[in-house]
């Protein structure tokens, strides 16, 4: 079925460009709960446990995000792509290492996608002030909460 089930409230150019821009937000949330699963289960070091347990709440964060960015496309007559292939072809997140890492490499990988997803958040918040202020009310809380993190996070590297 290629023509959507669901009608639309934005113009077909207005619905194109946020489809794309949730697509992208879908993709980075995905890959950053990945991400940091990943990173849940690798680190070690001293302060293991206080780390473990803030991936897992970084996971839940971008879970919760994830479903509300996927639910918003669907809203709006777009069909989210979250497949793992998408998502490995498509984030922007970027690439964390393989193996067992110590918590201060895990900080300073979290960090670092962190302030890329961030970064990349913001650009969408702009490209979506004129076709869907709906939209760009949900970027602007999601970048709220991985501000917060981002803070959180850099605080444990000062």
């Amino acid at each position: 079925m290629s023509k959507s089930p669901i009608t639309s409230p934005l113009p077909e150019a207005d619905k194109k460009s946020v489809g794309a821009v949730l697509q992208a937000t879908l993709v980075d949330l995905i890959d950053l709960s990945l991400v940091a699963k990943q990173a849940h289960w690798n680190v070690v070091g001293k302060n293991f446990r206080s780390v473990h347990l803030q991936l897992d709440e970084l996971v839940t964060t971008a879970r919760t995000y994830t479903d509300e960015v996927a639910e918003r496309a669907a809203a709006l007559g777009i069909s989210p792509n979250g497949k793992a292939k998408t998502v490995a072809a498509e984030s922007g997140v970027p690439e964390f290492p393989d193996n067992w890492l110590k918590e201060e490499q895990v900080v300073s990988a979290v960090v670092g996608a962190l302030a890329k997803l961030v970064e990349r958040l913001r650009a969408r918040i702009d490209e979506t002030d004129k076709s869907d202020l709906v939209t760009q009310d949900l970027l602007i809380e999601i970048t709220k909460q991985l501000e917060q993190a981002h803070w959180m996070w850099q605080a444990q590297q000062a």
